[in-house]
């Protein structure tokens, strides 16, 4: 995988959260805290986890190995989750355009939350990252779906031919 492959990956992975991010904005308070039957809880513990992901990985490329995670209750609102993920979505952003052809096949050193030590190759957990959004953003259209508020299609083919 090459830079622009990753950097178009991460067109679609910011493109794709926007879709979600907007049909939440229409939910209500009591809906974004209601718990469902989905791994993270409801919406707003999907989608503090898909933002925990993003944030963590960007922090370990750049060197830190952050012990503890972002949590749902950091987010009384879905104003306070949009502002946080608005300047994460900026930082990781950064770190995708910088990126080089070099960087992104080396591996890089991280600890776990847990304080295990990892390696891993920089393209590979680029590409898990944006993958493991799609699962979680899908988790979350399902909720929306369900309150009323779908965000539509949010497929990798569907950015890809609205970029024509």
């Amino acid at each position: 995988m090459n830079k622009n492959d990753i950097q178009l990956l991460y067109r679609y992975n910011a493109w794709a959260n926007a879709r979600i991010l907007n049909a939440g904005a229409k939910v209500t308070h009591a809906q974004f805290i209601t718990p469902a039957a989905f791994p993270h809880g409801g919406l707003r513990g999907t989608l503090v986890h898909t933002l925990f992901a993003e944030w963590i990985w960007r922090t370990r490329w750049e060197g830190t190995s952050p012990a503890k995670r972002i949590k749902p209750e950091d987010f009384p609102t879905f104003e306070s989750l949009c502002e946080r993920w608005q300047e994460e979505e900026i930082k990781l952003r950064v770190f995708v355009n910088n990126v080089t052809e070099e960087t992104l096949q080396g591996q890089f050193d991280y600890k776990t939350t847990a304080g295990e030590p990892k390696r891993d190759t920089l393209w590979q957990v680029m590409a898990h990252l944006v993958n493991h959004g799609t699962q979680h953003r899908s988790e979350a259209a399902a909720i929306l779906t369900n309150l009323g508020h779908s965000p539509g299609d949010i497929d990798l083919i569907v950015f890809l031919r609205e970029q024509k």
